[in-house]
């Protein structure tokens, strides 16, 4: 029963480390402020095109004035958006857009709740492994299962979360988007190979592709519409 209630524990703290350590990191150990009234509005605007609903919004004060960032991090009913001030001055509003759906179909699909169950439930594997709760063989055999759906369902609600995204403002506002960051950070969007197969999160170069080719179908399925 001990041994029961401490592998809970541990499943219960690894979740919690997850979902909840981000939020609590970054308020504790980032530079951060409330946004100003004009901020504040030309957020609530981005927000509403977006469908981004969230309980508060801090700015990040970065080193790096360019610094483009934009992130929801926290459990349901605790949701933070985090971003950096440049999002607001430097970039064009479909990118800021583009951005904010992004974060509102991860929300909306609850990745980050899907990732900490994952880890969590890995976890717990282990610890039941190490305590010998459950036999090598059959743990590691579950443990390398779980890991492997994991990896797959993981990508998928990733993909789904963007199209959750494109549905909302647009496929092209967002591959545009995702381009237009990376360009700024002076990086290539990768693709995927088979070392990308361990990843949950599929390669950026990846998700511009699908987002492009949504575009081209819901091009087509208008065209087609109006044709008729």
């Amino acid at each position: 029963m001990l041994t029961v209630a401490l592998l809970l524990g541990v499943v219960v703290l690894a979740f919690l480390a997850v979902e909840v350590g981000p939020l609590y990191a970054a308020d504790r150990f980032r530079e951060l402020r409330g946004p100003t009234g004009p901020e504040r509005a030309a957020l609530d605007e981005l927000r509403r095109e977006a469908g981004l609903d969230v309980d508060r919004v801090a700015i990040v004060e970065s080193a790096d004035p360019d610094s483009v960032d934009v992130a929801v991090k926290g459990p349901p009913r605790r949701q933070v958006l985090f971003l950096t001030e440049a999002v607001l001055t430097d970039l064009d509003e479909d990118v800021a857009v583009g951005l904010l759906a992004a974060e509102s179909g991860r929300v909306g699909t609850y990745y980050g709740e899907f990732r900490a169950v994952a880890i969590a439930v890995v976890v717990g594997l282990l610890a039941a492994i190490v305590t010998a709760t459950v036999a090598f063989d059959a743990g590691f055999l579950a443990l390398v299962t779980i890991g492997v759906a994991s990896f797959w369902v993981g990508r998928r609600v990733q993909y789904a979360a963007d199209d959750r995204a494109a549905d909302a403002v647009g496929a092209t506002r967002v591959a545009d988007a995702f381009e237009r960051v990376a360009e700024r950070r002076d990086l290539e969007p990768e693709t995927g190979d088979w070392s990308t197969w361990f990843e949950v999160q599929p390669p950026l170069g990846d998700r511009i592709s699908a987002l492009r080719e949504r575009a081209k179908s819901d091009d087509t399925a208008t065209d087609g519409t109006d044709g008729t």
